[in-house]
């Protein structure tokens, strides 16, 4: 049988590199991450006291101690912060006005693990009014948002997570929404696949009873279908990755966004006449090479994938090896979902100044652990922002240590996440109410019927008006009126 490929001790699989050459940073990582130099993720201020939250005993107004966050006093200004999300969420809203009586996730116990931001806690608030009870921990030590988590325990969400977590502190925050006497998971939630991970290593017995896990990144997608082919998959999954409310919108639209958001807040970089390469021509690829190219870059692209690569070609893009640009490009972006993108061997060729960054969600696109030996000097010069300088002087601007750019440095569109998270809210209700028997120990994608009903709730907002088709045009086309419209396939 095929072997699954998580690493035992979670080196390839987690996002963090080892505590190894961390002192090689001139400032700790625990004092730059609660600089505010960047509007972005966390409005908490480099005059905090660095005591770590784990040594913190902290109680919300109802007396509950459930929870580890940076501070508790900043909930009203996190609660100030969800109802500004709120106003650009209206389907995610809707869907809780419509299903709170109801309560499709009355009983269901769901453990996450996702970016903890103003727009997740409108999903996390969405699924406790359908009746569900939470437990969530951050998928990514930068981008939380302390205020929001403050807000979510002071709401009575069992929440641990706070921005500038350690490696250590990751896993800790993640165990304690797991281990907990008197309250077993039966839902997951998961974004990149490390919740699903500790569940199926360290609590065996609680993975054979979860009823379902819904999975949102390439990542965490991958690694449930290597869970399936090696047969050790033991509970229904859902694919939201590849929902095509996903990928249309999120990875298209939020990434042709966000990345011109990430890269001006941290570098002031002026994108006009620049040379830009970007790895990976997916989704995300196709959406920051749109934005890139519409301020007048000059945008490379590396492919694996011939499709891919002819759709760059006709986009107008130049398909190059990495090593054939390498040394003249200003600007290095990994959109691949994959590792070892960026090598050493390509950063020690890189132009001084040359900005690099990475789109995907894992941090392992960017051989960032190579750049941490002595001979390298780390010199942090704002937050989220390194300098590693060479020997002779050059050096390479690297962002948020090789993590995520868009959610680390900066903000994404709160409509394009409204989408994201109502796909995921109705992948929840689905496997969580289907009845025996209808999905199998296996990785499935979302009904064509829930995407376009996603679609749907969201166009009120652009006052769209959807044609219908007549009996006649129906009958000629083989569709219900409807829908669903796509194929499965689609």
């Amino acid at each position: 049988s095929q072997q699954i490929q998580f690493a035992d001790d979670m080196q390839e699989f987690t996002k963090f590199p080892t505590k190894t050459g961390r002192r090689s940073l001139s400032r700790s990582i625990s004092q730059s991450s609660t600089d505010s130099y960047s509007s972005a993720a966390s409005y908490t201020d480099s005059s905090d006291d660095e005591v770590s939250p784990r040594e913190k005993q902290q109680t919300n107004s109802k007396g509950s101690s459930n929870f580890c966050v940076k501070n508790i006093k900043q909930a009203e200004f996190g609660r100030r912060e969800i109802e500004i999300a709120e106003q650009d969420m209206s389907a995610l809203i809707s869907l809780r006005k419509r299903a709170q009586g109801e309560k499709p996730l009355a009983g269901a116990k769901i453990v996450g693990c996702t970016h903890i931001t103003a727009q997740t806690a409108v999903l996390i608030e969405t699924l406790c009014a359908l009746g569900a009870q939470c437990r969530w921990s951050a998928c990514n030590i930068y981008s939380t948002q302390n205020e929001v988590a403050a807000a979510l325990a002071e709401a009575g969400v069992a929440v641990f997570a706070w921005k500038g977590e350690s490696e250590d502190d990751f896993w800790w925050c993640i165990d304690r929404c797991v281990n907990v006497d008197g309250w077993q998971a039966n839902m997951i939630l998961d974004d990149g696949g490390d919740l699903t991970h500790w569940v199926y290593k360290k609590y065996p017995n609680v993975f054979k009873k979860i009823r379902g896990i819904v999975e949102e990144s390439v990542t965490g997608v991958h690694r449930l279908y290597q869970l399936s082919k090696a047969g050790k998959l033991c509970v229904p999954a859902m694919n939201v990755n590849d929902s095509v409310t996903k990928q249309k919108f999120d990875n298209l639209y939020c990434c042709r966004e966000s990345i011109l958001d990430g890269l001006k807040r941290t570098t002031d970089v002026m994108f006009g006449g620049k040379q830009v390469v970007v790895c990976g021509y997916g989704e995300v690829g196709k959406g920051c090479c749109a934005a890139l190219k519409a301020l007048g870059a000059i945008v490379y692209v590396t492919e694996i994938d011939p499709i891919c690569a002819l759709q760059a070609c006709m986009d107008g893009f130049r398909v190059v090896k990495l090593s054939e640009v390498i040394r003249q490009v200003d600007v290095v972006i990994t959109c691949t979902g994959n590792k070892n993108v960026v090598t050493r061997e390509h950063l020690d060729r890189m132009k001084n100044s040359c900005i690099v960054c990475n789109m995907g969600h894992s941090n392992t696109e960017i051989d960032v652990t190579s750049l941490r030996m002595p001979e390298l000097t780390w010199e942090r010069v704002r937050s989220q922002v390194d300098h590693v300088i060479w020997p002779d002087g050059k050096r390479v601007v690297l962002l948020a240590e090789g993590r995520l750019l868009n959610l680390s440095c900066s903000t994404v569109p709160t409509f394009v996440l409204s989408i994201t998270a109502t796909t995921q809210a109705l992948a929840l209700i689905e496997l969580y109410n289907a009845p025996e028997g209808r999905y199998k120990q296996d990785v499935y994608l979302l009904p064509k019927k829930m995407d376009e009903y996603v679609a749907s709730l969201h166009l009120p907002s652009f006052d769209a008006h959807l044609t219908e088709l007549t009996d006649d045009q129906a009958k000629y086309l083989g569709l219900n009126k409807n829908g669903p419209f796509k194929p499965n396939y689609y």
